[in-house]
């Protein structure tokens, strides 16, 4: 019988993997770098939060950009103590962009206010060491595009701030989302067509999510592949979006596709972020989760990931 597609391009990338594995051991040397998006634990307070991630062995946490305001968010100060008391670096910032600041909108308020926002963020990622803002060119959550040149202003409007970018030594990266959230920029392909229209060097990155490439890619691993070195950051979920190892997601060769991409180095990172379905998930950052639930989903996703992990390394 015949492979499927889908078991075609599976065995490929384990072939290429296996071959690097054989011809360049060196490069397999290092870990891939684990973060989590602590985002999808709503009000919880920052110092708990922190501990788990302690405990579940993770040396990066991807804050929340909460900057909302200038008298909003994650305070610098109060912030260094707890991530240094538990042993944390930041591996970047989500920014988060609705209709109040959305990139693309055709009302230029809103458009201010993304650039407000994100010359905040970039500000405090820097503070804090991070290595990436990510950056979502429309709102998320608003599906219908307003009119026909939302991609012209997005980037005119993200040009105008891309500066602060090279300014504090933070990269942009574009995240795409799934057509069901977002009216632009869906795919890897669509974030490569973005940047290269934007056109800084302060924007020429991508942070990519699974959860939304099993809907926009024709594979995930594949996605991966094309975006290669522009991947500075991968968001992780099962199929379901729920934790690592409660889907269907074929997270081994996801995995050797990252190390194929060389993507185990320095300022490149995993990143767990298991939201839940749902068209707009916006929701869960205004909730209180049960902390019993949340340590749950820590610790089986990121032991989940270093079991698979490890099973590809013995390849």
């Amino acid at each position: 019988m015949s492979l499927q597609r889908v078991d075609e391009w599976r065995e490929s990338i384990r072939e290429r993997f296996v071959a690097l594995k054989s011809e360049q051991p060196s490069l397999l040397e290092r870990r891939l770098n684990l973060s989590w998006s602590n985002w999808g634990f709503g009000l919880e307070d920052l110092e708990v939060s922190a501990r788990r991630l302690e405990r579940a062995g993770l040396s990066y946490i991807e804050l929340h950009g909460n900057h909302y305001g200038p008298d909003l968010g994650y305070r610098l100060d109060e912030t260094q103590a707890i991530l240094r008391q538990h042993g944390l670096s930041v591996s970047g910032v989500c920014g988060m962009f609705s209709k109040d600041n959305d990139l693309s909108s055709n009302r230029a308020v809103h458009r201010q206010a993304a650039i407000d926002y994100i010359r905040r963020e970039v500000a405090f990622t820097a503070a804090m060491g991070g290595t990436y803002l990510l950056v979502v060119p429309g709102s998320v959550g608003r599906p219908v595009a307003y009119d026909n040149a939302e991609f012209d202003r997005s980037v005119a409007t993200l040009r105008l701030v891309a500066n602060v970018f090279t300014d504090h030594g933070v990269k942009g990266a574009i995240e795409p989302i799934r057509s069901a959230e977002v009216s632009l920029v869906r795919s890897i392909s669509d974030a490569v067509a973005y940047i290269n229209a934007v056109a800084h060097p302060g924007i020429q990155h991508i942070n990519g999510d699974v959860y939304h490439m099993q809907s926009e890619e024709s594979n995930i691993p594949l996605g991966i592949i094309e975006a290669g070195d522009r991947l500075i950051n991968l968001h992780m979920a099962d199929s379901n979006r729920l934790g690592l190892g409660r889907g269907s997601l074929d997270l081994d060769t996801i995995i050797m596709a990252l190390y194929l991409i060389g993507h185990n180095a320095e300022g490149r990172f995993v990143t767990p972020e298991p939201l839940g379905p749902g068209g707009a998930p916006y929701p869960a950052m205004n909730s209180r989760h049960e902390p019993a639930e949340l340590d749950s989903l820590v610790f089986g996703s990121i032991d989940y990931f270093r079991e698979r992990e490890e099973a590809i390394r013995s390849l």
